[in-house]
């Protein structure tokens, strides 16, 4: 990690010592000349496909591997394929493999102040007003990598995704003429409530004359797309026009964006279509950067346009112009950002763009967030090892929490608000697999994002790092490296309309003795909530036994093992867990019905010039009913007389 930290330092300070970071500015300028790879072909040359019969698909899927390639992903490049449907999954039921999108999962959004403080940061509600959504653009090195298998490769270093209570819509995108997304992906942002869309774009004039060309294509083309929708399990669309349109094509351009927008709408959950600021009313190629009376007929048949990255203030200020002659929202419009700094300021400038879009109202796109990892080869990092290294690992995650840290103040968090809530951390890869904190037998390394955990709500930048050394369970757990102040791990909406909150976790320290808890803030259930409305439930050990004030309640841990096994999501029994792994349970009851608003870590040395390390495999928090709490005879449980006690108001009538 000494190497990573280095690095990043280095790169803000590039004229500090003599390091590769000398080099950012001059590459970053020349970056979009470079040549991207090849998509990666599925089957060696002159291979036939292989056959695969459904009945075949659940036997491999426990496979660390999957030699079928109808369980990867591919793009489709012509017409012909689509309009037949000529995909090598045609015959799998992707339901049995695809997660619907969780709507249950999430939350209002919120915008925090010092997203990572847990003590001191307050929340402002999102409003009408001045709601703002986040579309996110996968595009990293022609995409269909690493990523496109169902089953694992063992490239547990490949760049993965973790920052999803941030964003609203995720696009796949690659310069495929359609481009699917692939089943990790989709899984991933799914458990997390996040639609997919796929992309749809058009580098080649050939192929669009052929869709334009009548009614009976157009609508056949819509028809295809709306499939591939059904059949793969993702929500729809990106347009991205990028050739001149003939001026005879136009009107069946304008009634294809229509068309594909109603039926995305209505026949596919959750659809969605964006437009990309592209073509003009008129088929001309010109990128406008802005939204304007020659674009803003495909932002009327659509459900949001993606602005073009190069814009600048008099941009912002015409297109919310535009959007108030459309008497539109404002959010509709996502403002582009282009991460590798084309046309503005990106990589760790980036947050000097978002502060100007979030600031005039404006939704905002980002582009290939993958930088974090594609440029680590500036650095002397070798990032195409097939079989991972632990040094690309630790500097990609130390630099794409640093990233996401700078411009989480421009962004919304959605709050995590179904029980019951567990997460083992896990991002979707790992050198080995672990259970119960031991390691699986003739376990690898893996990369596969259909594994990924629920992913904490915030970046975890200068709290905790990912440990794939070891785990509780997965691939990775967290360890902690701010051992000074509680931090934020979750934002969360967790209504205990029962008043009763069950909350386990299971930890390890290691090198020396340090104290840990896991926070969980509550406030009044009704009425109105505000900042100074709350109490923290510090769940760690007191040999003294469990202390309230008027602040703070510290709480020991469960001495008896709950009798009702659909509670224990973690295992009670010692003996159970491995790998110097301890697991603990807490019950509290309160005098009314709360809320569950944020959980946090507060991890501390108990001297200050040890070495001890504190790790956090997973956590578990759930609503325990009134009957089984009054049932158990535990030393440990707690009644907290939060409204007799007046620790905060009483809620309205």
């Amino acid at each position: 990690m000494d190497k990573v930290a280095t690095d990043l330092d280095n790169e803000e300070n590039p004229e500090g010592a003599e390091t590769p970071f000398k080099k950012r500015k001059l590459e970053e300028a020349l970056v979009e000349d470079e040549e991207k790879p090849a998509v990666v072909a599925y089957l060696p040359e002159g291979q036939e496909e292989e056959s695969c019969r459904p009945e075949e698909h659940q036997e491999c899927r426990d496979a660390s591997t999957c030699g079928c390639p109808q369980l990867e992903a591919e793009p489709i490049k012509d017409n012909h394929h689509l309009w037949e449907f000529q995909v090598r999954s045609r015959d799998i039921d992707w339901r049995r493999f695809v997660q619907p999108l969780d709507e249950s999962i999430r939350s209002e959004a919120v915008y925090l102040d010092r997203q990572v403080d847990f003590v001191g940061s307050h929340r402002r509600r999102v409003t009408e007003e001045n709601h703002r959504e986040l579309l996110v653009c996968h595009d990293m090195m022609g995409n269909y990598l690493e990523d496109r298998h169902f089953h694992s490769s063992k490239k547990y270093d490949d760049y993965r995704f973790l920052h999803w209570a941030a964003v609203d819509y995720f696009c796949y995108f690659s310069h495929e003429y359609v481009t699917i997304p692939p089943c990790g992906w989709i899984n991933a942002a799914h458990r997390h409530g996040v639609p997919v869309v796929g992309t749809f774009i058009v580098e080649a004039a050939g192929r669009l004359d052929e869709v334009l060309a009548t009614r009976t294509s157009t609508d056949r083309t819509v028809e295809a797309l709306t499939r591939l929708c059904q059949h793969f399990g993702f929500e729809g669309w990106l347009v991205n026009v990028e050739v001149d349109v003939p001026a005879s094509n136009m009107e069946n351009l304008f009634y294809f964006l229509r068309q594909l927008t109603d039926a995305t709408e209505s026949r596919v959950p959750h659809g969605r279509v964006f437009w990309y600021d592209s073509v003009l009313e008129d088929g001309k190629l010109r990128w406008q950067n802005e939204l304007n009376p020659r674009n803003v007929e495909f932002f009327r048949r659509s459900h949001g346009t993606l602005i073009n990255y190069a814009w600048d203030e008099g941009h912002l200020r015409r297109s919310a112009q535009q959007a108030e002659r459309e008497k539109a929202s404002l959010k509709r419009i996502f403002m582009g950002l282009d991460v590798f700094g084309r046309s503005r300021k990106g990589g760790f400038q980036s947050p000097e763009s978002m502060k100007l879009i979030a600031e005039s109202g404006f939704s905002a796109g980002i582009f290939a967030p993958a930088w974090s990892f594609e440029t680590l080869n500036r650095f002397g990092y070798n990032i195409r090892n097939a079989l991972g290294d632990d040094q690309v690992n630790d500097a990609f995650l130390a630099r794409n929490e640093a990233w996401w840290a700078r411009i989480w103040p421009t962004l919304a968090t959605h709050s995590y608000k179904s029980l019951p809530f567990y997460t083992d951390f896990c991002v979707g890869s790992g050198k080995a697999t672990f259970e119960r904190g031991v390691q699986a037998t003739r376990s690898s390394a893996f990369f596969n994002l259909n594994r990924q955990s629920l992913q904490p709500s915030v970046p975890l930048d200068r709290n905790a790092v990912h440990n794939f050394d070891m785990a509780y369970s997965g691939g990775n757990c967290l360890t902690v490296i701010n051992y000074e102040r509680a931090f934020r791990l979750f934002v969360t909406d967790f209504q205990l309309v029962r008043g009763v909150l069950l909350l386990a976790y299971a930890f390890k320290n290691q090198g020396g003795e340090s104290d840990v808890d896991v926070v969980a803030r509550v406030t009044p259930l009704h009425g109105n909530s505000q900042d100074d409305q709350f109490l923290d439930i510090f769940c760690g050990d007191y040999p003294a036994g469990p202390v309230v004030t008027s602040r703070r309640c510290h709480l020991c841990p469960l001495e008896d093992q709950l009798p009702l096994k659909r509670h224990l999501q973690l295992p009670q029994n010692p003996r159970a867990v491995g790998g110097g792994w301890q697991v603990r349970y807490y019950l509290v009851k309160f005098d009314g019905p709360v809320r569950v608003q944020d959980i946090g870590l507060k991890s501390q040395r108990q001297q200050a010039d040890s070495n001890a390390d504190t790790h956090l495999g997973a956590i578990y928090v759930n609503e325990f009913t009134i009957e089984d709490y009054a049932a158990l005879q535990s030393s440990t449980k707690l009644d907290v007389p939060v409204y007799t006690k007046n620790y905060w108001k009483e809620p309205s009538a």
